[in-house]
């Protein structure tokens, strides 16, 4: 499976969000400064992520992002459906029952073999993220980040309006 690029732009961000004093917000433009991003497209993934729950937005010259709920309440899997989407990436087209190969169709009552296999991943996958939260997240970063993701915000913050 492969996720776009813009996955790992809103794990960054909301993680980096979840590191904010409670009530503070970033702006796009501190984000996308912050990680060297393209404007246009982060705001798009953040918008998702709004509109999915994930963060809140405030409006205005001085409003921004920051997480709609607290961190223990946001997990990996719900950014990654939010920005990509729920459908399974694995379609059996039972290919098994087509061409000079096609096996009879007394042989293939069951589901493939493979579709079952793949979709065993896809949901350990699914689980997997499920059980990882942003707090989660936070508790491994080294003590000092969530101090130096401040400042370098409220620096990005001060050079934008300068």
């Amino acid at each position: 499976m492969k996720l776009p690029v813009s996955t790992e732009w809103v794990l960054h961000c909301a993680s980096t969000l979840a590191q904010l004093e409670p009530g503070t917000t970033a702006s796009a433009a501190q984000l996308v400064e912050y990680y060297d991003l393209p404007a246009a497209s982060l705001a798009k993934q953040l918008q998702a992520l709004v509109k999915a729950g994930v963060l809140s937005a405030t409006p205005g010259p001085r409003g921004g992002f920051r997480l709609a709920r607290p961190a223990t309440e946001i997990t990996l899997l719900q950014m990654v459906e939010a920005v990509d989407g729920v459908s399974d990436p694995y379609q059996c087209r039972e290919i098994r029952q087509q061409g000079r190969g096609a096996l009879p169709a007394d042989e293939c009552r069951s589901v493939c073999i493979l579709a079952e296999k793949m979709a065993e991943a896809y949901n350990a996958w699914r689980r997997s993220l499920a059980g990882v939260t942003l707090a989660d997240i936070l508790a491994t970063l080294p003590p000092s980040a969530p101090a130096r993701t401040r400042s370098r915000l409220t620096v990005a913050a001060r050079s934008a309006t300068e």
